[in-house]
């Protein structure tokens, strides 16, 4: 590892550890993740819950709460602890505008986010995070694991040379990309976002830089050639990708809940359960608009 990489890692690997008093908090990996013990996401927090639960988002990025029993109002509720909740774009006429259905089934020919992403980064506030709650898992337990890569780590553990380059740099995101990769065009009553956002961004609750460019919705560096363009975003996914210490990798249970970062985080739902079924529903909370 270079020396600047091994810095980077050394600095997040050996902060202060941290102190709870009304939940516990299991690292997932020393960089990235965490399950969250001790709450009961049926039940209304505390304060004092609230503001141990948001410091350890930020400090872990993705948090884990398995055995929830919790219903579409209580998943809701939850959610609003940390901001007002995202509309399901294209919601179906008489469901709840704020749960999106999720479920791949032996019916199923693609999953949604089977690939390397972000949520809503086309949008001029990009989701400030979601929360996936798993009801069904493949048959067996085993199999639609999502993995998570700390897109903080990802910008750091790049040479000093090419974080120079990038700062400053923009990007247009454009959310017409997953459908017109599928050979699909957006229906006409979508208001298709498309924001240039930083390639730099900084979070905007830390004010820690991250890398903010995922293939699904990332169409082209506007200061550079489109072969230029191509060139350096495809190095930046790969190196998302195939960088394994970026990653925790969470293995789902029936009645497990998700929090992740959209900002801070990438994640990449596994499919590799076909013909078996997974299920769950999914509530996003709205962000705020994202500077270098």
């Amino acid at each position: 590892m270079e020396d600047y990489a091994l810095k980077a890692v050394e600095r997040l690997t050996t902060r202060p550890a941290e102190v709870y008093d009304t939940l516990s908090v299991e690292p997932i990996t020393p960089l990235l993740g965490a399950e969250v013990t001790g709450l009961d996401l049926s039940r209304e927090l505390t304060p004092q819950q609230e503001k141990e639960l948001k410091h350890a988002f930020q400090t872990h990025h993705v948090l884990v709460f398995r055995d929830q029993d919790i219903t579409p109002e209580e998943h809701k509720r939850f959610a609003g602890v940390f901001g007002e909740l995202h509309p399901v774009a294209l919601a179906p006429e008489g469901s709840d505008p704020y749960i999106l259905d999720i479920k791949a089934t032996k019916e199923s020919r693609a999953v949604a986010g089977n690939g390397w992403h972000a949520d809503g980064t086309a949008d001029p506030e990009p989701s400030l995070g979601s929360l996936l709650y798993i009801t069904t898992v493949p048959e067996g337990g085993s199999g639609g694991d999502t993995v998570f890569a700390n897109m903080h780590l990802a910008y750091d553990l790049l040479s000093p040379a090419m974080r120079g380059f990038l700062d400053g740099l923009t990007a247009l995101h454009d959310g017409a990309l997953p459908w017109t990769a599928a050979g699909q065009t957006p229906p006409p009553e979508y208001e298709v976002p498309r924001t240039e956002q930083p390639v730099v961004a900084r979070h905007p609750e830390t004010g820690r830089k991250l890398l903010f460019v995922n293939a699904p919705y990332t169409s082209h560096i506007t200061q550079l050639s489109r072969a230029e363009s191509d060139a350096l975003l495809d190095l930046l996914y790969a190196h998302t990708a195939r960088t394994p210490l970026l990653h925790c990798r969470v293995r789902w249970q029936e009645r497990t809940l998700v929090l992740w970062d959209n900002r801070s985080v990438q994640h990449h739902a596994v499919w590799d359960y076909f013909p078996h079924t997974r299920e769950g529903r999914r509530v996003a909370v709205n962000g705020s608009s994202l500077q270098a």
